[in-house]
């Protein structure tokens, strides 16, 4: 029996134990971090084994790490709540570059965007790197460090950015900068869309819904139940990121204000 099947089995039997339980928000947010905690040691460790052929093979996408990555937000989130899809076929395929963008509700949804199966390079804080396997894994995942408020930080972010575009990556961001407490949608930094204008490729807008409120910001011990939605938008292509910024935040709501 493989050691991915073992951790399938044992997850099943988290969830059925969790669900029949109808445990309280505050219970099952520490079961939350306990499984997070558990499966990112053990797939860290497949990562670790894994990277020297990464960094051979496929420096720049690390399909691997990210399938790996996918796992384990699937097990990590899985017991917990479900996840809905539309417009998966507006996914662009996995070997062509784009820039993602998404609302920013909590701090779930990096979990759920992973899922997606995507190597999309995120952007994260610089002191997140410092946080034992989790941080460890995102450096070898090739997340892209930024410090708030730094100039010359936010300058080398963008070109990192862009010279991953052109090697073949894809990169994400989140255009609002920071989660939003109230859910509401905030107004959109135009960084992403000068980076797709520049390397001409296209902006795909994804809008996530729930994830506020089954961890709402601010709130980062709790888990409520409820369900997520994630809607894929068709790409956007243009030359002007002012166009880009507002065509893509005009699609995101759009689909907020109807849920």
């Amino acid at each position: 029996m493989s050691c991915l099947f073992r951790l399938k089995l044992y997850v099943i039997v988290v969830v059925e134990f969790i669900v029949e339980l109808k445990l309280e928000a505050k219970v099952r947010g520490v079961c939350f971090y306990a499984i997070t905690s558990f499966a990112a040691i053990f797939l860290f460790v497949m990562m670790l084994v894994g990277h020297p052929s990464v960094l051979l093979f496929d420096r720049y996408r690390r399909k691997f790490h990210y399938f790996v990555a996918k796992v384990w937000a699937t097990l990590t989130v899985t017991p917990f709540f479900k996840i809905e899809y539309e417009g998966l076929e507006n996914l662009p395929p996995p070997d062509t570059p784009a820039v993602y963008v998404s609302n920013h509700q909590s701090f779930l949804d990096i979990y759920t965007l992973l899922t997606l199966g995507r190597s999309f390079k995120f952007i994260s804080k610089t002191g997140i790197f410092l946080f034992p396997v989790i941080g460890w894994a995102m450096f070898l995942l090739g997340v892209i460090p930024l410090k708030r408020m730094d100039s010359r930080s936010q300058m080398e972010c963008f070109k990192k950015c862009m010279d991953l575009i052109k090697k073949g990556a894809s990169v994400f961001f989140f255009p609002e900068g920071t989660r939003t407490k109230d859910g509401k949608l905030g107004a959109f930094k135009k960084g992403a869309f000068s980076i797709a204008a520049k390397t001409k490729v296209p902006v795909v807008p994804i809008t996530l819904i729930g994830t506020g409120q089954i961890m709402p910001t601010g709130r980062e011990g709790i888990v409520n139940s409820g369900f997520v939605k994630v809607v894929i938008h068709k790409p956007i292509d243009g030359n002007d990121p002012d166009v880009l910024c507002k065509e893509a935040r005009n699609r995101i709501a759009s689909v907020l204000t109807q849920a």
